[in-house]
């Protein structure tokens, strides 16, 4: 059986040529010009960021680490999509959380002129893949953006922000690196992904040991994000969902790609070990309640795609409240007579 069968059912633009980056080297950042008064007096603590950190160098240091990346490869193709989508070109763009630059390669020097790259992790910057756009990595946390206001033209993120603890924070920080009529693309994963892992281990953990803990770790949901983006300063938002199932042959499959993609759960609240007859009454489970015909067992990542843009005076704006000219009736009967004229026609 194959190590993991996937399934795309989407078209695709043909892929850029790929040639060796031009890269200056790490650069190494802590913090950065970040907004007066950005930091969320409510914020939770709810990953251990370090932990995050050393399983991202750790999936970057392993020597088959393109084997794992297939879903990032996917998602950093859709954003790729969404940019190109736009008919503009962006002489100076950020990737927030790149990890070895996933978005980039998709991306061609006519549509950006420089990317800076920045991640946490030191190895994955130290082994971005190829991409024929110059580019510079820099070293530095999503929610601590070391470049000053007004500087890109372009910010993308994939599959990154779902480990930050601040959210607002780092959306606050993207909008304040931004230019006016900047253009934020992203990408996070959604509350129903790995539905099916979820389960079947709360369903085995409670009935081998008398409870269960959270194995997977806690997602955004799609109905917090827009007001998440219009309160980091976002306007003409748009927001929606995509789903990418994946079949892996087994449940231990899944959760060794997991591993390799650096997506192990970091949250503080982990139950650090799983009793082994636990783990093998979780994959009975999974088999028993999701498996396809074929004996392969599907995983569901739900993706939420989001676009932002930084305010500036030549977008266009809704007209002033009680600006109308024509009533909804007026426009009724409009449709009426237009309907009756054809008929005379």
């Amino acid at each position: 059986m194959p190590r993991a069968v996937r399934v795309w059912l989407l078209g695709r633009r043909p892929p850029t040529a790929r040639v060796p980056g031009k890269n200056p080297g790490l650069r190494t950042a802590t913090s950065g010009g970040s907004p007066p008064g950005s930091t969320s007096p409510r914020a939770l603590n709810i990953f251990d960021r370090d932990l995050k950190r050393k399983q991202k160098n750790w999936a970057a240091r392993q020597p088959e680490a393109v084997k794992f990346e297939y879903l990032k490869d996917e998602v950093g193709g859709r954003i790729a999509d969404r940019v190109y989508d736009i008919a503009r070109d962006f002489p100076l763009a950020l990737n927030v959380g790149c990890g070895r630059g996933y978005i980039a390669q998709h991306l061609n020097k006519e549509t950006v002129g420089k990317f800076f790259q920045t991640d946490i992790a030191e190895h994955a910057l130290k082994n971005t893949l190829e991409t024929e756009i110059p580019t510079v990595n820099v070293l530095a946390d999503e929610e601590f953006l070391p470049f000053r206001e007004n500087t890109f033209d372009l910010v993308v993120s994939s599959l990154s922000l779902h480990w930050v603890n601040d959210l607002p924070r780092a959306l606050e920080q993207i909008h304040y690196v931004l230019k006016p009529d900047g253009v934020f693309i992203g990408a996070m994963f959604g509350g129903d992904t790995l539905y099916e892992l979820r389960c079947s281990l709360q369903l085995a953990e409670t009935e081998r040991e008398g409870g269960f803990s959270p194995h997977v770790s806690p997602f955004t949901a799609v109905n917090d994000l827009g007001h998440l983006l219009g309160r980091a300063g976002f306007n003409t938002l748009t927001v929606d969902t995509d789903e990418i199932q994946v079949n892996y042959p087994g449940m231990f499959e899944l959760m060794e790609d997991l591993q390799g993609m650096g997506e192990s759960n970091c949250a503080w609240n982990r139950k650090a070990l799983l009793h082994r007859d636990t783990m093998l009454a979780a994959a009975a489970v999974y088999g028993e309640m999701y498996r396809n015909e074929d004996g392969s067992v599907p995983a569901t990542y739900q993706i939420y795609y989001m676009i932002g843009w930084k305010y500036h005076d030549s977008q266009a704006r809704p007209a002033q409240r009680g600006s109308a000219t024509m009533s909804f009736g007026e426009l009724g009967k409009i449709n009426n007579l237009m309907s009756q004229g054809k008929k005379s026609k």
